[in-house]
């Protein structure tokens, strides 16, 4: 496994895309060092893989998808004519409308050429923790639906091992019959104790996803985090669970935009090369 650094200049958005998360347009918060980063990977994953020929795009979640919206509208009209965009998620449904760019579903383009999505932790293998936004499901099946699926995500995500710095758990898609069932599942026999369900923050109740089914946050040992493949096949097997947010052996590459303007790429495929500013 290989890490490349890649310099590139830092600068201001110089096109405006509307984030369906904050509803900030994106160039007003770009000059945050954080932001700044997501931007700088978020581009550089686009320039790399999301090429001209390349007409089923799977656009993912998070709060530096709205940078890889942006640099694809920078690309041009003409190329994305031909295009298709699928999302993740409502908010990424909403950037690919307000970009006015083609939204499609994975029903109808089941074969997808790139999918460019967020990451919450990413190790060094390249497994990642995704769900922190529930769309873990949709996240999925577009990841595993694509020929090519690439990660984009600050420096804060980057980690030799999961569960460093992601302390939240791994999120758990349920029915919502079964979560107090799995709930038990996860504590007694998976070691997972303080494994709780989702709360919404600006209702009463439950997170209900996309799909209409409940969250469940289950923190683990950072011992266990070491065979994360192991791991998502445990919780997957438990019945009532409906997808697992450990996205293990599927991302090609992973970019990570560095404080000093540079982005840290780290690849499946191995190798290293080191380029600074």
């Amino acid at each position: 496994m290989g890490i490349e650094s890649l310099s590139t200049p830092v600068g201001t958005v110089p096109a405006a895309v509307e984030s369906a998360e904050t509803g900030l347009d994106v160039s007003e918060v770009v000059k945050d060092p954080i932001e700044e980063a997501k931007k700088l990977a978020a581009w550089m994953a686009v320039d790399r893989h999301v090429l001209p020929k390349h007409k089923v795009i799977g656009i993912g979640s998070g709060s530096t998808v709205p940078y890889v919206v942006e640099r694809i509208v920078q690309q041009g009209e003409e190329v994305n004519k031909g295009r298709v965009f699928i999302p993740t998620g409502f908010q990424s449904k909403e950037l690919i409308v307000q970009a006015g760019l083609t939204l499609a579903e994975i029903d109808q383009f089941p074969n997808v050429d790139v999918t460019i999505d967020g990451a919450d932790e990413v190790d060094q293998d390249l497994n990642c923790i995704k769900g922190g936004g529930a769309c873990q499901l949709r996240e999925k099946v577009l990841a595993e639906a694509a020929k090519t699926f690439v990660l984009v995500a600050d420096y804060r995500k980057n980690s030799a091992r999961l569960g460093t710095n992601w302390k939240a758990g791994v999120p758990i898609e349920v029915v919502p019959f079964a979560y107090a069932k799995v709930l038990l599942n996860l504590r007694n026999n998976l070691g997972s104790k303080e494994a709780t369900l989702r709360m919404a923050k600006c209702k009463a109740g439950p997170v209900v996803t996309d799909n209409g089914n409940f969250v469940i946050d289950a923190p683990f040992d950072f011992e266990t985090f070491g065979s994360p493949i192991q791991l998502m096949t445990q919780i997957k097997m438990l019945t009532g669970v409906v997808e697992v947010g450990l996205f293990c052996n599927m991302a090609e590459a992973a970019y990570f935009g560095n404080q000093d303007g540079s982005v840290s790429v780290r690849k499946a495929a191995g190798g290293s090369e080191e380029v600074r500013p």
